[in-house]
């Protein structure tokens, strides 16, 4: 006879399928979304046009929401009833930790990226002096910028990880308020750490290191993970699926400047050409003109010369002879 199931994971034993589809789906999303990221700012070799705010704020809302995801209650019981339950349901039930555990382990990549490919002086000199034409300068890179990114996100990830252990080992009853602490600071982070990115993309008028393919995906799949989390952790888990709304809304905003400034480029190139041709239409009428102005210029003097050759042989009436009879 098969042991009883706690009622906790009496429902995770038979999940629904459009459940496990739709939370597996979402796995593989988000991993394939943070790729093109990855291979735009090893292919450039520079992470130019992140903002370092956008790089420090992501990575402790990243940490937050990993603190968060394994600290809940919810997620915990999730995790015991492994126990009980066999290896097909386990895994569908622990979707939504996977999930978290894959956006935290991509965005920690772009951390390490930025850190490696940070701008450095020299670069942000050669920069500044090819674009001193420009009536808005891009921000300028500081060198310690990555130093302090990594150092702050280092011990962020130290402090959060201690403490959730010291709690889920010591003092369990109050894990339910710290990862709904952990949730609350990872929303607030996130919805903060997209408005230096959109403001420092903003000025420097261009998107460069940031890469709009992950933008397409991240934007409208925010929503779809947020929903699939919903349907993981209830109400009560909000602190866990609102930081994925915030985050949609936010990179909607980015794709909006990313579109706009492709528009504006483009009927620049437009003006720019239609400028040429109208240039290139001035030039050769202005050849043209320049061209019959000259040809009647040898005609005058053509005449001018045939004028004073027919004066010069005319005879001249002092020396002419009269023959008589003639």
């Amino acid at each position: 006879m098969a042991p009883k199931l706690s009622e906790h994971c009496i429902p995770l034993e038979h999940p629904h399928w459009f459940t496990v589809t739709l939370a597996a789906f979402l796995v593989v999303g988000i991993l394939v979304s943070y790729l093109p990221q990855h291979y735009k700012i090893i292919s450039r070799k520079s992470s130019d046009g992140l903002s370092p705010w956008w790089i420090l704020l992501g990575g402790l809302s990243s940490i937050a929401a990993i603190g968060n995801i394994l600290t809940l209650p919810t997620s915990r019981a999730d995790m015991l009833c492994c126990r009980e339950i066999g290896e097909g349901a386990c895994g569908a039930a622990l979707l939504g930790v996977l999930q978290i555990a894959v956006q935290f382990s991509c965005f920690m990549v772009i951390v390490f990226l930025y850190i490696t490919f940070a701008p450095r002086e020299e670069d942000g000199e050669v920069l500044s002096t090819s674009t001193a034409t420009l009536t808005k300068p891009p921000p300028p890179s500081r060198p310690r910028d990555p130093l302090i990114v990594g150092t702050a996100i280092i011990l962020s990830l130290l402090v959060v990880a201690l403490t959730s252990l010291i709690l889920v080992i010591r003092y369990p009853q109050h894990t339910q308020s710290w990862a709904d602490l952990l949730g609350s600071v990872s929303g607030v982070l996130a919805a903060i750490q997209y408005l230096p990115q959109i403001y420092f993309t903003a000025n420097i008028k261009d998107l460069k290191s940031l890469s709009v393919g992950t933008l397409i995906i991240q934007a409208p799949g925010a929503f779809l993970f947020a929903y699939s989390l919903f349907l993981r952790v209830g109400v009560e888990g909000w602190s866990t699926w609102l930081v994925y709304m915030l985050t949609g809304a936010l990179q909607m905003v980015l794709l909006g400047m990313a579109a706009s400034f492709h528009a504006a480029r483009q009927q620049e190139k437009r003006q720019g050409i239609h400028h040429d041709s109208s240039d290139d239409e001035d030039a050769a009428d202005s050849e043209r003109t320049t061209t019959a102005n000259n040809s009647d210029g040898a005609a005058d003097e053509r005449t001018a010369l045939l004028r004073q050759n027919r004066d010069s042989y005319r005879p001249d009436e002092d020396h002419v002879r009269i023959v008589p009879g003639s």
